[in-house]
């Protein structure tokens, strides 16, 4: 059996700690290793801004622990792939993932596919979703200044999102069904200290209401019976951030692998699962505690077990060792572009080569100090690629309502192509960003045929999708919409970062992002993939 192009030692699904640790210690041991990620890199403590219990590390936060993370991989020669997992199949010595357009072999498997928020149960959480009521202090928390905010959870991410609430709230009040915290004692004993944090123990919520926006919410002792109301002062709005517990991500395999009663997936000491060469890490396995240092733990014992198995494989198929590429001098990087990072300008080349015509990126631009940011992106942008092409158009600074600096995607010769983004794409949006450009003219539009159809079956409509750039359940639904225009003529989307725009953020009533517009009535708030979008459009 000879090796091929898309064919590995082992592949890695998913990109948080467990997953970026096991490709460290993986490709560090010189096997050839591929992590696929359908969004971004970072996993659920990418969007934690204070990591302190990490070993050997005083004070971080997720997103540059978990870059770290991915530099150490990629040095040590980790693949890296963004896109989504259409089917796998596990059986054999040579495991298959199938892409839209492409097949991946692998000897051995790591699924660290992390896992979801879970939503709470009570009345009016669907209708008030966006309008008070939110599932990520770091992507809501700002919208709420100045204002009260209750959290619903006793685990470690109540209380930490809790602390980080306070940042911005007026008040926070912790609602928590038991008669104690189920999180960490120091991190409980460091919300019962904060003066801005006032605790109350065995409550729930029952219901929430309002107009609009989010005015009155009823709770209720669970000991006594007792249910007490509480209405925002003057008419203004309040907040009620939802963390209890998270929901495991095994769609992709929950047929193929064992999982526990609680849905997580089973594996041993050595991290393996009930079909040989396939190994579970992170969160998305039944275990104690969920924290970094156990995820990397997971990671590191999954990549071990997977490098023997894999040597064990090479010697039964009489394959020959893989090739690697060749580690990366940290040291002495130079940059290949002035504006971005060695890193980033190498990623922009990968990505770029798929590109397969031409694309004009349009900047509508005033004389503010963020349009002339936006256009020097840009700008630099289109040094990756002789396919990529800018143009300036100066708009005048007359109208309070002014939707700029805004890039829009044009056919060469000018005709919109039906995506435009306002504002400077940074943060989480630069996934957006730079996946739509692929998506606009690439090869690889991750479009299964009935997605496809549903899209060409949308009538003429508007989308707008509200966003912030440190939302991280932001950029899935951003992208969604984006493709859905530029596949469908009669379509056209609008990315705003309601950062830069308020006036969109209050004119509908946002609380919470990403938010769906649809010919200018709010449809939905909450991360959508591309088949949950097409299904409520």
């Amino acid at each position: 059996m000879m090796a091929e192009q898309n064919f590995y030692d082992g592949i890695i699904v998913g990109a948080g700690p467990a997953e970026l640790a096991a490709a460290i210690y993986l490709a560090r041991s010189k096997y050839r290793v591929l992590v696929i990620e359908q969004e971004r890199i970072g996993g659920q403590i990418a969007i934690t801004t204070n990591v302190v219990n990490y070993p050997g590390i005083l004070c971080t936060d997720g997103n540059a622990l978990t870059e770290t993370m991915r530099k150490q991989a990629e040095n040590f020669g980790a693949e890296f792939l963004s896109s989504k997992v259409t089917k796998v199949e596990l059986d054999g010595n040579v495991k298959k993932f199938q892409m839209k357009q492409n097949v991946y072999r692998t000897l051995g498997v790591i699924f660290a596919t992390g896992a979801t928020p879970k939503t709470a149960g009570f009345q009016g959480k669907a209708e008030y979703r966006g309008h008070g009521v939110a599932y990520c202090a770091t992507c809501d928390g700002e919208f709420f200044m100045g204002k009260n905010v209750f959290v619903v959870g006793g685990g470690n991410s109540a209380a930490q999102e809790a602390v980080f609430l306070t940042k911005y709230a007026k008040h926070v009040t912790i609602f928590i069904r038991s008669k104690q915290f189920s999180c960490n004692k120091a991190i409980a004993e460091q919300v019962i200290r904060h003066p801005n944090i006032q605790v109350k123990y065995h409550t729930e919520i029952q219901k929430v209401g309002g107009d609009s926006m989010l005015r009155y919410a009823i709770f209720q002792d669970k000991e006594t019976g007792k249910e007490t109301r509480y209405d925002a002062p003057q008419r203004d709005t309040f907040g009620i951030f939802v963390f209890v517990g998270f929901t495991p991500e095994t769609s992709l395999f929950q047929e193929k692998l064992t999982l526990s009663e609680s849905g997580h997936l089973q594996t041993n000491r050595q991290q393996q699962t009930n079909i040989d060469g396939v190994y579970g890490a992170g969160d998305v396995c039944e275990k104690e505690l969920r924290q970094v240092v156990t995820a990397v733990s997971d990671g590191a014992a999954a990549a071990t077990s997977l490098a023997r198995y894999a040597a064990k494989m090479h010697e039964k198929l009489s394959l020959p060792a893989f090739s690697v590429p060749h580690k990366k001098n940290t040291r002495n990087s130079t940059e290949k572009n002035n504006f971005f990072s060695a890193a980033m300008s190498e990623q922009l080349q990968q990505m770029f080569q798929q590109l397969n015509r031409m694309l004009l990126l349009r900047v509508f631009s005033d004389d503010s100090t963020v349009s002339r940011e936006a256009v020097q992106l840009v700008q630099n942008l289109c040094t990756f690629s002789n396919l990529l092409h800018t143009e300036v158009i100066p708009m005048s600074d007359e109208s309070d309502t002014k939707n700029y600096p805004a890039i829009s995607f044009c056919e060469m010769d000018g005709t919109p192509m039906g995506f435009t983004f306002h504002g400077v794409p940074g943060g989480h949006e630069w996934n957006t960003f730079i996946i739509s450009i692929c998506n606009a003219v690439g090869t690889d539009q991750k479009i299964t045929p009935d997605q496809l159809e549903k899209i060409s079956a949308l009538e003429k409509m508007h989308l707008e999708v509200a966003v912030t750039l440190s939302c991280s359940m932001c950029p899935s639904t951003a992208t969604a919409a984006g493709l859905i225009a530029l596949q469908n003529p009669k379509v056209t989307t609008d990315i705003y970062d309601v950062s830069r725009f308020p006036k969109i953020r209050e004119q509908y009533r946002i609380m919470s992002v990403p938010c769906i517009i649809k010919n200018g009535e709010t449809l939905a708030f909450g991360k959508k993939t591309l088949s949950e979008l097409l299904t409520i459009l």
